[in-house]
């Protein structure tokens, strides 16, 4: 029993000690709306969005990340809605969520908005006792054992925003719901709230190309803070190439284009600069992107 439960609370850890539980993205300046409920409807177009992350290849049981996403503008471009679902999985532990959102977009001035949005969902934890090995072969407590937990969640964020600049912040999992798997182990896990911070810069240089530098900020209590920093170049608003780097992880390089102003693919890879380099081929991110009703206006992004 002694051992069956040092195994659970390293597979659990993460929930039990309120550290870092959200995947990253690599590619979080197209992928934001993920992050920040106030983007939803920012553009002038809705834009349906998968992006899939591969943690750490050759580990087994690393973690892999699928989310799908919608937003768009209402007819009067001044509010958003939209939704996304995801499966987040690591080794026997998976964790499936749905969010609705909704965002209002005031405009300061002629070339300024702001996006206050908020999303609630549902969020589900699973753990498979049959994908578990135990070190003790005549322990079978977890055999055959399928426990999940079903919990609401509710995120909030705001985001300021042209088509120079923007700046934007949120806060995930602001319940902090608490989970417990089984009944004998004493220790319950936290559903930590995470706060993220973002900001970028469109720099024009000549008619065909966008240097834009970004950053993503991370923060969850007990954690360290986090950063992502990043440039991308971007050619004629079609084809871009950049890197990034993400304080005590991992450096990144993606290049991603937009074919006819409807579809975008990205892809990226991270080199890590932690002791898993030793164990692990990379991480990988693939990302598909398609719009619907496209008409550009200004305060949108064109490149997303």
């Amino acid at each position: 029993m002694r051992k069956t439960t040092y195994i659970l609370l390293f597979i659990l850890l993460p929930m039990l000690l309120g550290a870092q539980q959200l995947p990253h993205w690599s590619q979080y300046m197209i992928n934001d709306y993920v992050m920040n409920p106030g983007i939803t409807g920012k553009n002038s177009y809705f834009i349906g969005m998968s992006d899939n992350r591969y943690q750490w290849s050759g580990i087994t049981d690393a973690p892999r990340t699928y989310i799908l996403s919608v937003h768009g503008p209402l007819k009067k471009q001044n509010m958003g809605v939209g939704g996304q679902l995801f499966v987040d999985i690591t080794g026997p532990t998976r964790r499936t969520g749905f969010y609705g959102s909704y965002a209002y977009h005031a405009r300061l001035t002629e070339n300024i908005k702001l996006g206050l949005g908020l999303s609630a969902g549902i969020l589900q934890f699973v753990m498979d006792g049959q994908k578990i090995t135990l070190h003790d072969a005549g322990d079978y407590v977890l055999q055959n054992a399928m426990q999940s937990a079903l919990l609401p969640d509710f995120n909030a964020g705001f985001y300021l925003y042209s088509d120079k600049f923007w700046v934007g912040f949120s806060s995930l999992q602001l319940f902090e719901s608490r989970i417990k798997f089984f009944d004998y182990m004493a220790t319950e896990g936290v559903i930590s709230r995470h706060y993220f911070g973002m900001a970028g810069y469109r720099l024009h240089v000549g008619d065909d190309f966008i240097f834009e530098p970004s950053v993503l900020t991370k923060y969850v209590k007990p954690a360290p803070f986090q950063f992502d920093a990043g440039l991308r170049a971007i050619y004629k608003e079609t084809v871009w190439v950049g890197g990034s780097y993400r304080n005590r992880d991992a450096f990144s390089a993606y290049m991603g284009f937009l074919y006819r102003e409807n579809l975008t693919i990205g892809y990226s890879y991270d080199f890590t600069t932690t002791n898993l380099k030793n164990y692990e081929t990379g991480t990988h991110e693939l990302l598909f992107g398609i719009r619907f009703n496209n008409r550009k206006s200004s305060g949108s992004s064109q490149f997303n």
